[in-house]
C-alpha cells in the first residue's frame, strides 16, 4: 500500500506544481486553491508512504518522477524549451534514482 501512496503523492505533487504555474503568483483563485489542496494531499500521502519505505528511497523516487512529469507537462502544455541536454539531465536523475533503489 505504501507504494500506492507514493505514486499518488507524485501525482498530487505534479498537479500542485502545474496549478502553481497556472495561478500566476496566486493571483488566480481556482488554480491557487488547486495548488494548496494538491500539496496538502501530496504531503499527507508521502507521509503515509514513509511509514514503510526508506526516506532516501521514497524521496528520491518522489522527486525524480515529479521532475520528469513536471518537465514533460512544461514542455507539452506550457511550450517550454526542449533540448538534448535537458532530456539527458532528466534521464540522469532517473538513473540516479534507480541506482539508489538498487543499492538498498
Amino acid at each position: 500500500m505504501s507504494w500506492i501512496y507514493l505514486v499518488l503523492a507524485i501525482i498530487f505533487e505534479t498537479l500542485g506544481t502545474t496549478f502553481l504555474k497556472m495561478s500566476h503568483g496566486f493571483s488566480h483563485l481556482l488554480p491557487s486553491i488547486g495548488t494548496i489542496l494538491s500539496y496538502v494531499l501530496c504531503f499527507l500521502l508521502l507521509s503515509f508512504a514513509l511509514k514503510t519505505i526508506d526516506m532516501s528511497i521514497a524521496y528520491a523516487i518522489w522527486a525524480a518522477f515529479g521532475i520528469l512529469l513536471v518537465s514533460a507537462i512544461g514542455m507539452v502544455f506550457f511550450h517550454e524549451s526542449v533540448s538534448f541536454l535537458k532530456i539527458a539531465s532528466i534521464a540522469l536523475i532517473i538513473l540516479g534514482t534507480v541506482g539508489l533503489r538498487l543499492a538498498n
